[in-house]
C-alpha cells in the first residue's frame, strides 16, 4: 500500500516505534544497528516538526537513548511504564519495589529448564527472547504464564520471538495520549508506525484522533497504511524531511 504523501509539518506529530520499525530485530537487542542515514532523517524530521517527535518502545529510555545518541528525543519505554517528554521531564507508572524480585523468583524455573532463552531485565519488567531457540516459543509462552499467574498486578505482553512481564501500567497507546496533551505535540495529527502486536494500542488511540496509524510488516492489524517490512518503511521516512520542506 502506497503510504502517505504528508505535508504541513506544523500540523503533524511523529511517533516511531523503535525494533522493527527504525531497525531491523537482532537476534539480541543489544545487537541492532541504526544507520546514519536514518538517524540524519531523524534529526532532520525533530527540527522540521518542532519537537514534536518521540519513540514509543518497549525498551527503556536509556537503551534508545544509546542508539540514538547525539540525538535526544522525547521517548516512551518499557511499553508506556516510563515516559520522557519534550522538556525532558521524566514520568515513572509506579509498582511494588518488590516486584521486580517476585517476577524473577517466578521464572526462574523456566530459566533453569530452559538455558538457552535470553533474559532482558527492565524497569518493572522482564522480557524472555527465544529467537534464538523458536522451537521453544509455545513451550515459553505456557511457562511463563503458569510461572505469573499468582502474581498481583502484572501483566504479559507478547511481541515478536519474546514475551515480557510487566507492571501492569500505561501502553503505547495512553503514552501517544499523554505526549497529545503536552506541548510540542498538542493540537497536532497523530502519524504512528510499529510493526508488532504492541504497537496496536497506539493504532487504535491514532485511528480515533484522525491520524495515520502505519503497520509496519505482515500480520493482522488496526493501521489503516502498511509496508512490507522496515526496509520499505525506512525509504519513505528518509524522503520525509525534503517531502515536509516542500
Amino acid at each position: 500500500m502506497t503510504l502517505p504523501d504528508l505535508r504541513n509539518p506544523d500540523q503533524l506529530a511523529l511517533f516511531l516505534d523503535f525494533d522493527g520499525t527504525l531497525v531491523d530485530i537482532a537476534n539480541r537487542p543489544d545487537d541492532v544497528r541504526l544507520d546514519p542515514e536514518t538517524l540524519e532523517a531523524l534529526a532532520d524530521l525533530k527540527g522540521l516538526l518542532a519537537g514534536a517527535l518521540a519513540i514509543v518502545t518497549g525498551r527503556e529510555i536509556s537503551a534508545v537513548d544509546h542508539f540514538l545518541a547525539p540525538l535526544h528525543l522525547s521517548v516512551a519505554g518499557v511499553h508506556g511504564l516510563m515516559r520522557r517528554d519534550a522538556q525532558g521531564r521524566t514520568y515513572a507508572s509506579p509498582f511494588d519495589s518488590e516486584l521486580p524480585a517476585a517476577i524473577e523468583r517466578a521464572v526462574r524455573p523456566l530459566l533453569a529448564k530452559y538455558p538457552g532463552l535470553l533474559v532482558e531485565r527492565k524497569y518493572g519488567a522482564l522480557a524472555l527472547h527465544y529467537r534464538d531457540h523458536p522451537e521453544l516459543e509455545l513451550a515459553s509462552i505456557e511457562a511463563l504464564e503458569n510461572a505469573v499467574g499468582e502474581l498481583q498486578k502484572t501483566e504479559i505482553k507478547r511481541g515478536k520471538m519474546v514475551i515480557e512481564v510487566k507492571a501492569i501500567g500505561g501502553d503505547k497507546g495512553a503514552a501517544v495520549a499523554d505526549f497529545l496533551k503536552e506541548a510540542p505535540f498538542a493540537g497536532r495529527r497523530p502519524v504512528f508506525a510499529g510493526d508488532d502486536v504492541t504497537d496496536e494500542d497506539a493504532f487504535v488511540l491514532v485511528n480515533a484522533r484522525d491520524g495515520i496509524s502505519i503497520k509496519v510488516g505482515p500480520g493482522a492489524t488496526n493501521a489503516i497504511y502498511r509496508t512490507a517490512g522496515t526496509a520499505e518503511f525506512l525509504e519513505w521516512l528518509r524522503r520525509l524531511p525534503a517531502q515536509l520542506a516542500g
